[in-house]
């Protein structure tokens, strides 16, 4: 059961689909292609949906928030600038989401991905895989260290960029329940120019995107920190990429 505002039992927070970018967007090419056609259908879940699969927690080795070390080769590090990502997951009414799976997957420092079908000329870096996780604690609290990605091109338009980025999927209690976004950093120009981000009308929505550095957990002479809170719903919530039908 949600909470209104009010703290009356029995309402829940809209979606504000408004803050949404339209599924066809011509300025983001592939959209015109996978956009539906018809009318969306909102269904409820199912039990089997809300139940399981679920993941274990004792799956998580110890480097697995730690995308610094955890594909690097013993003696060895990647190349690009250190910095700390965390923050918290957040319901409507700000209380926090404990034992949340929370996974990222970037680009190295060059703006490469290690992906087989990975493109760009940018070269790999041998100790930089790009992806981690962790589990939020009691008080909703995530963490990572990693490299901060690179911008790099994509064929979409004739010179368009996507700015340095990070993506984010957070779990509920199991699979099924999943939401995908992702993370920019502040002060980055490229932000404004990226077609994908010029989707989104409202700009207070693309700066719930933006991840402001975070002075005081950085860590001196090691790595810059960057904060970046989770909000499931309601008014204030994180725009995520797989839940604009509002559900």
């Amino acid at each position: 059961m949600r909470n209104s505002p009010g703290g009356l039992p029995g309402a829940f927070f809209a979606r504000d689909r408004d803050q949404h970018p339209p599924a066809y967007a011509p300025g983001y090419k592939t959209s015109v292609t996978r956009s539906p056609t018809k009318p969306l259908i909102a269904l409820d879940n199912t039990l089997s949906e809300m139940t399981g699969p679920v993941f274990g927690h004792d799956r998580l080795g110890p480097l697995d928030d730690d995308l610094i070390l955890n594909f690097a080769k013993p003696g060895e590090l990647p190349v690009g600038p250190r910095i700390v990502v965390h923050g918290r997951v957040l319901d409507e009414n700000a209380r926090p989401v404990p034992g949340a799976l929370v996974e990222v997957w970037q680009a190295n420092a060059g703006g490469r991905y290690r992906h087989r079908k990975e493109s760009y000329l940018a070269p790999l870096d041998p100790n930089f895989g790009g992806c981690g996780r962790c589990i939020t604690d009691e008080e909703g609290w995530y963490r990572f260290r990693t490299i901060q990605p690179g911008a790099y091109p994509w064929p979409n338009g004739p010179n368009d960029w996507r700015p340095a980025h990070i993506h984010f999927s957070v779990f509920g209690h199991g699979f099924a329940q999943r939401l995908i976004t992702q993370m920019y950093f502040e002060g980055d120009p490229m932000i404004w120019k990226c077609p994908i981000v010029r989707t989104i009308a409202d700009p207070a929505a693309v700066e719930r995107l933006i991840a402001p550095l975070d002075w005081a957990n950085t860590i001196p002479m090691d790595a810059r920190a960057y904060r970046f809170d989770i909000v499931l719903r309601g008014r204030r919530s994180t725009l995520f990429e797989n839940r604009l039908e509002g559900n």
